[in-house]
């Protein structure tokens, strides 16, 4: 548990990772709606290893975060388990064996890394996979030793169909207190052995000036009326990151920030831990009426 933060074994592949991750997406280029420097991409992701969080996801098509991950934190590279996606292309996706491997490569020296740790396909469905033997090209990774495990980002139904099948050891998943439709499907993947990595934990956390937080999906938790659960001086983000961790197949959720006051606030909500089962339980009723 490095400076507090939970663990959970990352389902068949054996990695402890913090139950708390980072989304590199929050490190796009410069021309994203969200710039961000240099030097401050440097600062976000030393403050992510610092901060103990060992579980660090990307993607071939988010603009700069891959070569940040590898300027910035490849001499780091021992500590934390990196995971990136494939199948981008320029406006879309491409599901073939060769574009999986140019992605391969590119992420490669990106990352400036000899392997990845946890290769994503980034929204293939059953058909793509099944049309472009997308398994046997992740599998050939494997086999080459650039890859240790592989997955999927993905959602239902894909993600039952992909469950059901067992190829894959790692699926990412959206889910958070506020939108429970992923609920039993993740139950059903960690059953079954395979790792889960959630995204969407916290909305992009409260909406406010300094947050890119989703003012609709918040509305639910007015409506709830959550707020009167909260012990007090603790934030919206860090009840609801709580909320989150509360479901008990979950093994990390990735949360991406460029406020370093943010990435410390949310280490030490997932330090905390889960909400107790009173008041999980009492949340999860109250977003039951409200549904």
């Amino acid at each position: 548990m490095p400076n507090g933060l939970p663990e959970a074994t990352l389902g068949r592949t054996g990695i402890e990772v913090t139950r708390l991750g980072f989304g590199g997406m929050a490190l796009r280029d410069e021309n994203s709606k969200w710039p961000i420097e240099d030097d401050h991409a440097e600062a976000v992701l030393n403050t992510v290893l610092d901060s103990g969080i060992n579980y660090i996801d990307t993607a071939d098509c988010y603009g700069r975060s891959e070569p940040f991950i590898g300027r910035f934190l490849s001499h780091r590279r021992d500590e934390y388990t990196l995971a990136t996606k494939c199948g981008c292309i320029p406006k879309g996706r491409e599901w073939t064996r060769e574009n999986l491997f140019v992605g391969l490569e590119r992420s490669l020296k990106r990352l400036q890394t000899d392997y990845i740790d946890v290769m994503q396909l980034h929204g293939a469905t059953p058909e793509h996979v099944e049309e472009g033997r997308l398994t046997d090209a992740l599998e050939e990774m494997r086999s080459q030793g650039k890859v240790r495990w592989i997955g999927s980002s993905t959602s239902s139904p894909n993600l039952e169909e992909f469950t059901d099948q067992g190829d894959f050891d790692v699926f990412q998943i959206s889910y958070s207190g506020l939108s429970r439709s992923h609920e039993d499907g993740i139950t059903s993947a960690a059953q079954a052995g395979m790792g889960t990595v959630i995204r969407g934990g916290v909305h992009q956390g409260e909406p406010g000036q300094s947050s890119r937080g989703l003012a609709d999906a918040w509305a639910v938790w007015d409506e709830a009326k959550l707020d009167e659960l909260t012990d007090g001086g603790e934030t919206k983000t860090a009840f609801m990151l709580r909320l989150t961790l509360s479901h008990p197949d979950i093994h990390t959720i990735i949360v991406g920030s460029q406020n370093l006051d943010h990435l410390r606030q949310n280490a030490a909500a997932a330090q905390r831990g889960p909400l107790s089962a009173e008041i999980h339980n009492e949340a999860k009723r109250r977003l039951t009426a409200v549904a």
